[in-house]
């Protein structure tokens, strides 16, 4: 592991000096865990990688209906005339945000599917890489 880079002392009066200073968080102390991580990392499952998306898919679907169940009992039911202004409009925006986050979803699910193929090449050439250089 690479060693920690010491805090330099600062004048108190040179507010611009301490900006300059490296900050001391988790990712700079763990400056190569990504890149180690992609090589160690254990398989995931199709759960782990796929949990988003279609969770946003799911509660993207939900709101849709609902504001489709609105909007239809708005223009259906005869109701007093400010329940029908609401209803008329609070269902075309729950329809237009579940609409919204249905496709933010179903458009996901390629780029993961994408990102996983390019992190196969890239373990493929990692692997190459090391062969040939460890000759």
């Amino acid at each position: 592991m690479e060693a920690l880079p010491k805090v330099l002392e600062v004048d108190e009066k040179s507010p611009e000096s301490k900006d300059l200073l490296p900050s001391q968080t988790a990712s700079s102390l763990c400056i190569s865990s990504r890149s180690e991580s992609v090589l160690t990392a254990a398989p995931r499952s199709n759960w782990e990688i796929y949990r988003k998306p279609i969770v946003i898919m799911s509660v993207g679907g939900a709101i849709l209906l609902f504001g489709v169940t609105i909007t239809c009992l708005a223009y259906t039911l005869s109701l007093g005339e400010v329940s029908v202004k609401v209803l008329k409009m609070t269902g075309p925006a729950f329809l237009s945000l579940g609409l919204m986050m249905l496709v933010c979803g179903l458009v996901w699910v390629p780029i993961i599917k994408k990102k996983q193929k390019q992190k196969q090449k890239s373990m493929f050439f990692q692997s190459l890489k090391s062969i040939f250089l460890n000759r």
